[in-house]
């Protein structure tokens, strides 16, 4: 559970991380701490868990590199196996389970699309699956920004 100080940091790092020389400190003048807290604090939350990544988000392909959605339909005797080779490959960004015939998504990321393609035929191989790709055809930006804590009187499920 976030305490309300990290859900706050959590918050304010959301999409509109400043862009000058220090900018945890900024943050921190910001949130009313020293930079060396809320460094401290984001170290702690990205070893426990909470936070699986902190870092910009690139168009991958205005660099001519190239982001593919892929699924492969896994043996559910398997999936953890098959699971830990899929993310063993550093092209693969996430890994996602799904309660689908393609029960196993997950993204590549690679820095051109012959490297894509290249990663998907060494997952093929490695995990002895066909790998279905579908890479990018058009970019959407939706900014969904949730709450990291509930809003003072919000009410949630039934």
């Amino acid at each position: 559970m976030l305490s309300p100080d990290d859900a706050l940091l959590v918050d304010h790092l959301h999409g509109g991380f400043p862009l000058v020389d220090r900018p945890f400190a900024a943050v921190a003048a910001a949130l009313g701490c020293t930079e060396e807290r809320v460094l401290v604090r984001l170290r702690r939350l990205l070893s426990q868990g909470v936070l699986t990544r902190f870092g910009p988000l690139f168009q991958i392909e205005r660099a001519g590199g190239q982001f593919v959605l892929a699924a492969i339909a896994v043996p559910e005797e398997s999936f953890g196996a098959v699971a830990a080779t899929v993310n063993a490959f550093p092209e693969v960004a996430h890994n996602y389970r799904r309660t689908h015939a393609l029960n196993m998504w997950f993204v590549v990321a690679a820095e051109s699309p012959a490297q894509a393609a290249d990663a998907l035929a060494r997952i093929e191989a490695t995990t002895g699956l066909p790998v279905h790709a579908f890479p990018k055809e058009e970019e959407y930006f939706v900014e969904l920004r949730l709450p990291p804590l509930p809003l003072a009187g919000a009410s949630h499920g039934a």
